[in-house]
């Protein structure tokens, strides 16, 4: 699918250098700022940096992101800078404020411009922010790319502010009316400043974690970064070549596998567009109804993000008939701990946040089930919910999850939506 492409730098750009800013993109294939930077620029200064906002200690005593979910990170980054030096690069890696990282080696290595990749939430866009003002106070430009989405908002059927609020009238009109663009080449090549010291890759003691302890089946099997991704994705047909459908088996774990996908694809390991080009090209297996799930979510994906982008904080805010707080339960907090330790009492609530406390994943019908309990049982603020799933989960996506919580707490109500087209959305798609 993927053509390595050698770009010799054009004489007349000899002088220039991009510095690319890496955030939840953490791959090498299909990935537009990597491969624009090539072939822009002569040189490319190429940037992880971990910002010590996500490893913060909340007011609850708990992390910002738990050991689980930053184990995963790192092993994602430390793939990535693999993969870049294999063809040429190297990745410089800082821990910092952003804000000042990256306008201190655009200073130090005389960039002459920024790439990164777009987010939506409010946290994400202001560190973005914060970063556009250091650097236009140096007169250096911070370009904006969208790389996390299937269908790229240029080429949606309607404009960001006319997006419709419901998922039905959304999935029928891009369906109908938008195409996914094919998957870009790969770069064979890159060529980066000389780096004195290009940083070491983290521990977990050094972002303030401990490291996590694995019980049960699957915690070890996530490995992060992309080559574990692209490998995955393979075994996925190849297990769908060799099942049978509707007798247990391998096609049981064929079922099981596609939830696998989400939290490389969270962290932009390996591309929403890369999913679906494979999946397109396999659906004539044995296996359509698998593969069109995962289409399915791949477009969930692509909603909550563009609501987001149209509705900003607004799309979590309380409208009627969502949560309301007067029903929250006076003792809440006492019950949220019972719930998290998965002490309820439920023998299948308890089962599932024991394998998210665990593993740092459950399927989407947990994530369901935890979710409505908090919500319609215990009578607990969504909130807490959110921001434990953020903490734990390694697929955690800011838009997903928080959109998903939203629709679970009836606070973001496209009420047509549930669900004559589908089940509800997953709490962070299954993918």
């Amino acid at each position: 699918m993927y053509t390595a492409i050698r770009l010799t730098p054009c004489l007349t750009m000899s002088d220039k250098t991009i510095l690319v800013w890496f955030r939840n993109d953490l791959r090498i294939h299909d990935n537009e700022i990597l491969l624009e930077a090539v072939r822009k620029a002569d040189k490319i200064v190429l940037v992880y940096c971990f910002d010590p906002y996500y490893f913060k200690t909340k007011a609850s005593g708990e992390p910002k992101t738990g050991s689980i979910r930053a184990k995963f990170l790192l092993e994602s980054v430390a793939d990535l800078r693999e993969s870049l030096r294999a063809i040429g690069g190297e990745l410089i890696i800082k821990i910092g404020n952003p804000a000042e990282v990256i306008p201190q080696l655009a200073e130090t290595y005389q960039v002459n411009e920024v790439y990164h990749h777009r987010e939506v939430a409010h946290e994400e866009t202001a560190i973005s922010e914060t970063v556009e003002t250091a650097l236009w106070r140096m007169k250096l430009n911070l370009k904006h790319f969208i790389g996390h989405t299937l269908y790229h908002k240029e080429d949606l059927p309607f404009p960001i502010k006319d997006i419709p609020d419901s998922f039905a009238i959304f999935k029928k009109k891009v369906e109908r009316d938008s195409t996914v663009r094919p998957c870009i080449g790969t770069p064979g090549f890159i060529r980066t400043p000389t780096i004195d010291d290009a940083g070491g890759l983290p521990t977990l003691e050094e972002l303030g974690l401990e490291a996590p302890v694995f019980e049960g089946q699957g915690g070890e099997a996530f490995t992060g970064g992309e080559t574990v991704a692209l490998r995955h994705l393979d075994e996925l047909f190849l297990n769908a070549e060799h099942a049978t459908p509707g007798k247990g088996g391998r096609s049981a774990t064929l079922h099981a596998f596609p939830s696998k996908l989400s939290a490389w694809i969270s962290l932009g390991c390996i591309s929403m567009r890369q999913v679906y080009w494979e999946v397109t090209n396999h659906q004539q297996s044995a296996h359509t109804n698998v593969f069109n799930s995962i289409l399915l979510d791949l477009l969930w994906r692509d909603y909550f993000r563009f609501m987001f982008k149209k509705h900003g904080q607004k799309f979590i805010a309380l409208k009627a008939g969502g949560q309301n707080t007067t029903d929250i339960a006076d003792n809440q907090d006492e019950l949220f701990e019972i719930w998290k330790k998965g002490a309820t009492g439920i023998p299948l609530v308890d089962g599932f946040m024991h394998e998210l406390n665990t593993t740092g994943y459950i399927n989407k019908y947990g994530r369901q089930i935890v979710a409505g309990f908090l919500v319609n049982d215990l009578k607990i603020d969504w909130v807490k919910g959110a921001e434990y799933f953020e903490e734990k989960l390694i697929d955690y996506s800011p838009a997903s999850n928080w959109g998903n919580w939203a629709f679970i707490a009836g606070v973001n109500n496209p009420v047509e939506s549930r669900y004559n087209i589908a089940p509800r959305p997953a709490l962070e798609m299954e993918t």
